[in-house]
């Protein structure tokens, strides 16, 4: 546990490494989440994934000196620069909140928390450009690296160690599952004969050239988005079993929320979005544990979407405990 008694950051959301390192991030969503959320000064909030501390900053901004921000994340590298970020927050000012960060899975987010006790839960689920660009993570087929795609690393299960073990039909289940890739079968078959898959670029060859008759089709998704795209969303959800932690996540907000307090979820892609869309629905009718403050999910303005493309496939759903 880390607690840091002073720091932040400068205003600009753009992460400092080691070095002064730049890293082109940029929080998706900023506004819309910061105001969703509803930052009580002197309450108690939770970064759920903290990643590079773009949301952690506006946060602590808001919270001031008697409030308390505890940020989680799975990945080291990317806690370290939220804390050197976040050390800095005092150079502007005394006003500035106790802060706790945490090398912890989301999933762990009512560890050490009594019922009750949180104001408010910020989860933006999906990679940071820290991950995506270091090709030694393996997340990304635009260059070659290993195939790991861990976001802790100390986990046990790497993409490599799926790709080249699993059986045909477990292989193409993971792929259809967690990508929602029609094409499975075909790109598990394609994958098993050309074991053992090394590298990311070697992997997206393969699953390219498995996938490609189809993309000479009528489909348009198809032919906009890399044929390797969704089987790469699927291995990374499987390695770091993403969407079991996200229902631990949502299961665990309405017991440490405060009566008032809000969670505030980004994702990616539409399999997140329905399990927070389903939780939040089922917890509002059936347990009357929220009200849900989002009927439909809140996207990104056009001005944003050309800023950063990344927020492009973002929805934001949001909800208040009763």
């Amino acid at each position: 546990m880390d607690h840091l008694s002073d720091g932040g950051l400068t205003d600009t959301p753009q992460g400092v490494g080691r070095g002064g390192r730049q890293l082109n991030h940029v929080p998706v969503l900023l506004k819309e989440a910061i105001d969703f959320l509803g930052v009580k000064r002197g309450g108690t909030y939770i970064d759920a994934t903290v990643g590079l501390g773009g949301h952690s900053y506006e946060i602590a901004k808001r919270l001031g000196a008697p409030g308390h921000l505890i940020g989680l994340d799975k990945d080291p590298a990317a806690l370290e620069i939220a804390r050197e970020k976040l050390a800095r927050g005092k150079l502007a000012g005394d006003d500035w909140p106790e802060i706790t960060l945490l090398n912890r899975s989301f999933a762990e987010i009512a560890k050490g928390h009594k019922a009750g006790t949180v104001d408010g839960i910020l989860a933006d689920i999906g990679l940071s450009s820290l991950q995506l660009d270091d090709a030694a993570r393996g997340f990304s087929f635009q260059a070659d690296g290993p195939l790991d795609m861990r976001m802790d690393p100390r986990g046990e299960r790497t993409a490599e160690q799926v790709v080249n073990h699993l059986d045909e039909r477990q292989l193409a289940d993971v792929i259809y599952e967690f990508g929602e890739e029609r094409r499975s079968r075909r790109i598990a078959r394609a994958i098993c004969r050309s074991r053992p898959i090394r590298s990311t670029a070697h992997l997206a060859e393969v699953i390219s050239a498995a996938a490609r008759p189809m993309n000479r089709g009528h489909d348009k998704h198809d032919r906009r988005i890399h044929p390797a795209t969704l089987t790469f969303q699927a291995l990374r959800i499987f390695v770091n079993r993403e969407l079991d932690d996200l229902q631990a996540l949502l299961e665990a907000a309405p017991r440490i929320l405060k009566p008032g307090g809000r969670v505030v979820v980004i994702s990616f892609h539409s399999l997140e979005d329905r399990i927070v869309k389903d939780a939040f629905r089922e917890s509002g009718i059936k347990d009357k544990y929220f009200r849900v403050l989002t009927r439909k999910p809140v996207t990104a303005s056009e001005e944003e979407s050309d800023r950063n493309p990344r927020a492009r496939s973002a929805k934001l759903r949001a909800a208040e405990r009763l």
